[in-house]
């Protein structure tokens, strides 16, 4: 299986779009303004330089690359440029392809020379698009993800169980798919600092720690293992959600209940149209400086639009801290999945 991914996009599409700014570092955030409270979509390789990355305050990575151009997001575009390379993706032989977010894909295939598929895959990626791309080839989903970040930029890398450890094993579990900060914290805790002291870790550590689902799975994701079938299967949202970043802090409760109510409204909009029931909220805040908290709760299964709203406005009335100023509100409503009703199962908490 392949992972493609493709390199700086968001960038990438900016510059066929303005070819002037070839070689040039380009930031894209928000509206473009460096003086709004956004953060980097993304940057160039060339703004990358300076040290800008994506999530850093817009006003910081200009301080960063004083001469980069900076651009405003264009969803719809960027929407385009992503159809047209899954569309390749989809007409490669024999190719079944998973889509995971504008950028990047899996690609099954059966090849007797996946490096050369590899190629083939770029070059119609780039004759189609004009977008350059990095191939990672695994025999897992995970070894195939993690290898594309050893291929980039444009070229092509393989990791199967053969050299998992060999390349990855002396590595920080943080360079694995899947480990953040926070676990990779709470896995130095116990001694466990590369891939392959997790590879190796005792299940009943990581089970004391984790938990009996998420334990065994980090000590799986640490030998590279997991599923190896790409699923087709079209991806059906869990949830939807809306966040704003104010301009200026919200002070008043007024402010910010109607600043809650256009989220909402957003959100419901979004929900009515999946025919979907609501089945658990969460709202995310962000007090000035940057402190950022999110809480989450289960509510009866309801369409009734009303309702969601109610509950909404119930859970900020109980975790908004009453005169601290508010820089970010956000809103997710997450629905009963369609298996859910099938199966009887119980929907699990989403995620902003």
């Amino acid at each position: 299986m392949l992972h493609v991914d493709l390199d700086q996009f968001i960038a990438a599409v900016e510059v066929l779009r303005r070819p002037e700014l070839a070689g040039k570092p380009v930031i894209v955030g928000g509206r473009g303004d460096p003086n709004e409270r956004a953060v980097v979509s993304t940057a160039s390789y060339e703004a990358r330089e300076f040290g800008v990355g994506s999530g850093m305050p817009l006003r910081i990575a200009a301080r960063k690359a004083p001469d980069a151009v900076i651009l405003a997001v264009d969803h719809e575009a960027y929407g385009e440029a992503s159809d047209q390379v899954m569309a390749t993706l989809r007409a490669q032989p024999g190719a079944t392809v998973q889509v995971l977010g504008w950028d990047e894909a899996f690609v099954g295939v059966t090849t007797d020379d996946p490096e050369a598929y590899a190629r083939d895959v770029q070059r119609a990626v780039l004759e189609q698009t004009r977008l350059h791309c990095s191939v990672g080839i695994g025999d897992t989903l995970v070894r195939a993800k993690v290898a594309t970040g050893f291929g980039k930029p444009q070229g092509v890398f393989r990791l199967t169980r053969e050299n998992w450890l060999e390349v990855m094993g002396d590595r920080p579990t943080i360079a694995l798919w899947g480990v953040g900060s926070k676990v990779s914290k709470r896995l130095a805790a116990h001694g466990i600092r590369t891939v392959a002291e997790l590879a190796a870790a005792p299940h009943d550590v990581l089970i004391a720690e984790f938990g009996p689902r998420m334990g065994p799975w980090y000590a799986e994701l640490g030998r590279g293992d997991g599923a190896s079938v790409v699923d087709d299967t079209p991806w059906v949202a869990r949830g939807h959600s809306r966040e704003t970043t104010y301009q200026q802090d919200l002070a008043d409760p007024p402010q910010v209940e109607a600043a809650l109510r256009v989220l909402a409204d957003a959100v419901l909009t979004d929900v009515s149209a999946e025919g979907r029931p609501v089945v658990a909220i969460t709202l995310k805040v962000r007090y000035a400086p940057f402190i950022t908290k999110t809480f989450s709760r289960r509510v009866p299964s309801t369409s009734d639009r009303d309702e969601v709203l109610t509950r909404f406005l119930g859970l900020a009335a109980d975790r908004i801290e009453p005169g601290r100023p508010v820089r970010l509100l956000g809103l997710r409503a997450e629905m009963a999945m369609p298996e859910d009703a099938r199966d009887g199962h119980t929907p699990t908490r989403g995620g902003w």
